[in-house]
């Protein structure tokens, strides 16, 4: 048998707005899609039914109150066991989009690989925005017949796996492909909801941007993003899971908080009144509470934990960071064992953190945008990678507050500045890229770094444009005595004694 499979875009050139009408065993499900949104989740979806794919498979994972889940071939006459694993070979990259998962939204199930749906398929039965931009929605469900059938179908008697006890019950017995104008009592429907945030993937990974929460960040890519409802205040607001390694996900947390009032003090004290219960009671170890900057409290710590009847050793890691009466905590928890693996991508979730109304162009700096640019290239600022997280990162605030308070504010402080960037930046990423890489790299730099950071302070006291040239000079010259001077004497002293 010949089979002739249509071109990209097939559908357009004999429909001028195609629908697929599912009549299952619970009666009619009529989908609409986002063909702008998802063109090629609508058209897998419309080619496989026109094909007669779906035709006899089943609604084999129903969850009332979250959603129904079909389009599996195994369903057909394969082992239940296997329900939920099958799917075509060929697997869609992913089309994520900012449709939010709403009642009757149609959206295409996948694996922890964010480019691996196939054919499998699910229909929300109560909105779940915690889905959100983690699965591609493609379509809604379009006549009140259809949510009848929803709900009828979500009521179905389920077992082991939320599967269907009695399968005839929910069976798709033909899907078939029609032109809107052939359904005669479509809902007038207004455009879908949609959320504030944004996410990009690249193949490094992932930038989460909310308007709503006013923040924007990276995660690993891979990670299922989430955005789970808040039930309460320390409930996080943005949670990225990795791939499950010795039972266990791995996971990093954005949680934001309003804290009108308080101060950094008000907020280590609270932390440590709920920590010190778990810590009487034998629950936790805290392993070190450091204040890294004036506004940002950092805590590590290990808990013992039960799950699934065992009992697991947790490492966990925290940034507590206060700015504009809000904290913003950003967590890493894994098994002690795999906590250094994944560690890495903490740090770079937690150095790319930007809160948006506080990062427009226009108050960028030269030197934040230059920073920015090779941040996206996978590098970064070699001298803010050495200092994190350890003694010398008030001093490069300090440096920070020099740099914008002192040189920004004269000719010849902005004319050195950006000659610095454009020399400084030339080689910064690659040596920022090899501290995170290699631990005892990172020392090394570190401690080559200690004398240059001391003597970069004298410009704190440069407030005129003599100044910033006669103090600026007295720097160099300084450096060059530390860096080549000191090295040639000493070489020179090896070489005499010979």
């Amino acid at each position: 048998m010949i089979v002739i499979v249509p071109t990209s875009n097939a559908f357009a050139q004999f429909y001028e707005d195609p629908l697929v009408v599912l009549d299952t065993t619970q009666g009619e499900i009529v989908i609409e899609f986002f063909r702008i949104d998802a063109p090629n989740h609508s058209e897998n979806f419309l080619l496989l039914s026109q094909t007669g794919f779906y035709d006899g498979t089943l609604f084999h994972r129903i969850i009332p109150g979250f959603m129904i889940q079909s389009g599996d071939p195994n369903t057909i006459d394969g082992d239940p066991n296997s329900w939920g694993q099958g799917g075509p070979d060929e697997k869609l990259d992913a089309e994520f989009n900012n449709i939010k998962h709403n009642r009757g939204i149609v959206s295409m199930a996948r694996s922890s690989d964010p480019n691996s749906a196939g054919s499998q398929f699910f229909i929300v039965h109560k909105d779940s925005t915690f889905l959100d931009e983690e699965y591609t929605v493609f379509g809604r469900i379009v006549t009140e017949s259809s949510f009848e059938t929803l709900d009828k179908i979500a009521a179905i008697q389920t077992g082991t796996s939320d599967r269907p006890i009695n399968p005839e019950q929910v069976k798709i017995i033909k899907a078939t492909v029609v032109e809107r104008s052939e359904i005669l009592d479509i809902l007038e429907l207004s455009e879908p909801k949609r959320t504030g945030s944004t996410v990009t993937s690249t193949p490094e990974f992932t930038i989460f941007e909310n308007q709503e929460l006013d923040v924007k960040f990276t995660v690993p890519v891979g990670w299922l993003l989430q955005q789970p409802p808040k039930s309460n205040d320390d409930a996080p607001d943005v949670v990225a899971v990795g791939p499950k390694v010795d039972g266990i996900n791995p996971y990093i947390s954005l949680t934001i908080k309003d804290v009108k009032g308080k101060t950094i003090d008000d907020l280590i004290i609270a932390k440590n009144n709920i920590l010190e219960q778990a810590v009487y009671q034998d629950q936790l170890e805290i392993l070190s509470q450091q204040k890294i900057k004036e506004n940002i409290y950092q805590t590590e710590a290990v808990g013992t934990f039960e799950v699934d009847d065992i009992s697991l050793e947790i490492k966990f890691i925290e940034a507590m960071i206060l700015t504009n009466e809000k904290s913003y905590t950003f967590a890493y928890s894994n098994t002690v064992d795999n906590f250094n693996n994944e560690f890495s991508k903490f740090n770079e979730s937690l150095n790319s953190f930007e809160i948006l109304s506080q990062q427009s162009s226009e108050s960028k700096s030269s030197e934040e945008k230059i920073n920015e640019q090779s941040e996206e290239n996978g590098g970064g600022c070699l001298i803010a990678t050495a200092a994190y997280g350890s003694e010398l990162s008030p001093q490069v605030q300090l440096l920070r507050e020099i740099r914008d308070n002192q040189l920004l504010n004269t000719e010849a402080g902005s004319a050195f500045m950006g000659t610095f960037n454009d020399v400084y930046y030339s080689f910064s990423p690659t040596i920022a890229d090899m501290e995170r890489e290699s631990p005892m790299f990172k020392e090394i730099v570190k401690i080559s770094l200690t004398p240059m950071l001391s003597s970069l302070s004298i410009m704190e006291n440069a407030e005129s444009e003599s100044e910033v040239i006669s103090l600026g000079l007295s720097v160099i010259a300084l450096n060059l005595g530390m860096y080549l001077g000191i090295p040639a004497i000493v070489i020179i002293g090896i070489k005499s004694r010979k």
